[in-house]
């Protein structure tokens, strides 16, 4: 028996909805565009940091590097000196010395604008080329596609050898061509080719596999330039011991630089996660924002769902008075208008919801981000509709089930 009322209640529901239509339209949207705000820039945000994490990850979330101090640090309580580059000397010693259980490989940025040539197609002055040991492939998060990588004595005695990256590759060598053991001209320096390295790329619309990676020692042999700082990248073996790694490398860094207990770090030791902390970090004041403006505008949706429903409970008096004439009870005159502002608050819940995923996985890509579906904000989204049926519904469905059935069949 009152599962059949049930069902009345919500045939009865449905058909107040369908006869106020354009009414019932508004309100949905009015629900959606909220929901969609909310669902939509999380979305986005969720992507983006999907993207990050997993772009860092693949550099090596166990890595950190030890670099030339930026300008404008400065550390309280020691005594200020003299910035420095980090020289091949500084980056070898430490090498050497550096006992803690890891990798250890060092790089520098050789050129930015170097062109390279094979046969007659040619590059426009764009092409990085880093001077790298054998270790520095662990170190960076790439992988060898074709070939291998440089041996220690290919490093040590600077052959005319190089690694290339996929976009690079791709633009050298057409139709299918391999490219291995191809000479390649990088300025007038003729290489042959050894390796050509996977498809990585950079996260929002950087171009990160255009470069080349030739030996150290060739490096500094041609294209050494006094003003070129070195980067030491350091792998722990046992990520969970990265902190004792860095402690141990600051102290021995120090140490090659000649620094005194009064003096402040002349270098800097990033981990590479951290910039993504940051990202992610500056990334989570949007979702506060986001959140606030759904919110805001979920709740400007409530109160005209609420407007909307004391409208239809004025408008279908009589139509209440002539229900609890024939039997129906203030429970079943309740539910029925709780039934009408919560199928509102879940269709434009639903809409808000679709349209939000589409939106901000749309935005995210523009970025370079990846898709995803947002499932924990997808749940919230429901829940909130529901809360927002209830809420919004509850006084009007109140007010209608206490009428006097006498009083409204006398309503005109």
């Amino acid at each position: 028996m009152k599962f059949g009322l049930f069902v009345e209640n919500l045939k009865i529901s449905v058909n107040s909805i369908r006869s106020n239509l354009l009414r019932t339209i508004l309100t949905v949207l009015i629900i959606a565009i909220g929901i969609m705000a909310l669902v939509g820039i999380l979305t986005a945000v969720e992507s983006i940091k999907t993207t990050i994490s997993s772009e860092f990850q693949s550099m090596g979330a166990n890595v950190f590097t030890i670099r030339r101090q930026p300008s404008g640090r400065h550390g309280g309580g020691h005594r200020r000196v003299e910035r420095k580059n980090i020289s091949y000397e500084d980056a070898t010693l430490f090498k050497n010395q550096y006992s803690f259980p890891a990798r250890v490989s060092i790089m520098t940025n050789s050129s930015g604008s170097a062109t390279v040539k094979y046969e007659n197609i040619k590059s426009d002055p764009n092409i990085s080329v880093y001077s790298v040991d054998d270790e520095y492939l662990l170190t960076s998060g790439y992988e060898i596609d074709k070939g291998r990588n440089f041996s220690s004595q290919e490093v040590l005695s600077g052959e005319n050898i190089v690694i290339i990256g996929s976009e690079l590759a791709k633009l050298l060598f057409i139709d299918n061509e391999s490219g291995l053991d191809k000479f390649i001209s990088i300025g007038s320096l003729r290489y042959r080719v050894i390796g050509i390295l996977k498809e990585k790329g950079t996260a929002f619309g950087g171009s990160g596999d255009k470069f080349c990676w030739i030996p150290l020692q060739n490096g500094r042999q041609y294209f050494a330039a006094s003003q070129n700082t070195y980067i030491i990248s350091v792998m722990p073996h046992d990520i969970s011991n990265i902190d004792l790694a860095i402690g141990e490398a600051e102290g021995l860094f120090r140490s090659v630089r000649k620094l005194s207990v009064y003096d402040e770090n002349n270098f800097a030791i990033r981990k590479s996660d951290s910039l993504a902390n940051m990202l992610i970090e500056n990334l989570s004041v949007v979702t506060i924002g986001a959140t606030i403006i759904g919110l805001i505008t979920l709740l400007g949706a409530s109160i005209g769902l609420m407007n909307i429903m004391l409208v239809s409970v004025s408008e279908r008096t009589r139509e209440i008075g002539v229900r609890k004439a024939l039997g129906a009870s203030s429970a079943a005159i309740k539910q029925q208008f709780l039934f009408e502002s919560i199928f509102i608050g879940q269709v434009g819940g639903i809409l808000g919801i679709i349209l939000g995923i589409i939106i901000g996985n749309l935005i995210s890509l523009l970025v370079g981000g990846s898709f995803v579906v947002p499932w924990l904000w997808v749940l919230v989204g429901v829940i909130l509709c529901f809360l927002v049926g209830i809420g919004s519904g509850y006084f009007p469905a109140v007010k209608a089930s206490k009428l006097d059935p006498i009083v409204a069949l006398r309503y005109e």
